[in-house]
């Protein structure tokens, strides 16, 4: 699969580094990863099955791509499922980590939060319908799933969040409802982190600027006008996303923290 960092088997640098398959940061970790059949969520499931864990994966319509990344985690010698969930939905919110601990030996150690739903447009004529939708998704599901894995962690729990670079910098008129959502992500987490530390679960948030994505390509219309915005001048990959994210999957002394993968969208 050809993802958004050009190849789910990209070879780039890992937490494991040069470490033998026995000692791979990650082995033996069961992780999750929501809205993982494309894009950031891709290479975050695929990066962590190359540090030592187990992956499921979340779709909602993208049955063949998760299929894709299940073959992709496989091939590095981890177990893999794709899950079908719509995390919209309160139950399927839940249950989607319970489905994948279960089907993944009964555990959970790392939560991705990756799944969201972005809707632009001028404030005066968003209507509620789709106000509801984007928080349903955005922030309800990710509570909701945030608050099942909590329930089955133990010690070394990680729950990492895909926010946005918007919560720290609004480029233009339109992003007033995606903003709101993705800032209420921050407060999440923070909380969590103070709620679940003395459990040893940490809890961090990672805010991308602009991705190289099917959702958002480099070269796509406003490829240009977002990349001027940028430090770096460029786009991100989701590779170099996905690696912050399998940072936060093993880092034991970071929490409640944001992290800007963002080529300096916010500087």
């Amino acid at each position: 699969m050809t993802g958004a960092n050009g190849n789910l088997n990209d070879d780039g640098p890992s937490n494991g580094g040069g470490l033998s398959r026995g000692r791979l940061p990650l082995d033996g970790k069961v992780a999750l990863v929501t809205g993982g059949s494309r894009g950031i969520g891709a290479a975050t499931a695929v990066r962590l099955a190359r540090d030592g864990a187990d992956v499921a994966v979340t779709y909602m319509r993208g049955k063949e791509g998760a299929e894709e990344v299940v073959r992709a985690v496989e091939a590095l010698g981890r177990r893999g499922v794709a899950l079908r969930a719509d995390s919209g939905d309160p139950e399927e919110a839940a249950g989607a980590v319970r489905l994948a601990a279960e089907a993944l030996g009964g555990r959970l150690d790392v939560l991705v939060n990756n799944v969201g739903v972005g809707v632009l447009g001028p404030l005066e004529s968003l209507p509620l319908a789709e106000v509801d939708r984007v928080l349903a998704v955005n922030v309800r599901g990710v509570f909701l799933a945030s608050q099942a894995a909590a329930a089955r962690m133990g010690r070394g729990g990680r729950i990492i969040t895909v926010g946005t670079c918007m919560t720290q910098r609004v480029p233009g008129p339109g992003g007033t409802l995606y903003a709101m959502s993705k800032s209420a992500l921050v407060g999440l987490t923070k909380a969590l982190a103070r709620e679940l530390g003395e459990r040893g679960i940490t809890a961090n948030v990672v805010h991308p600027g602009p991705t190289d994505t099917d959702m958002n390509p480099a070269g796509g219309p406003y490829a240009a006008g977002q990349a001027e915005m940028t430090a770096l001048g460029r786009f991100g990959t989701a590779a170099e996303v996905a690696s912050m994210v399998v940072y936060l999957a093993g880092a034991e002394y970071v929490t409640g923290a944001e992290f800007s993968v963002d080529g300096g969208h916010a500087a």
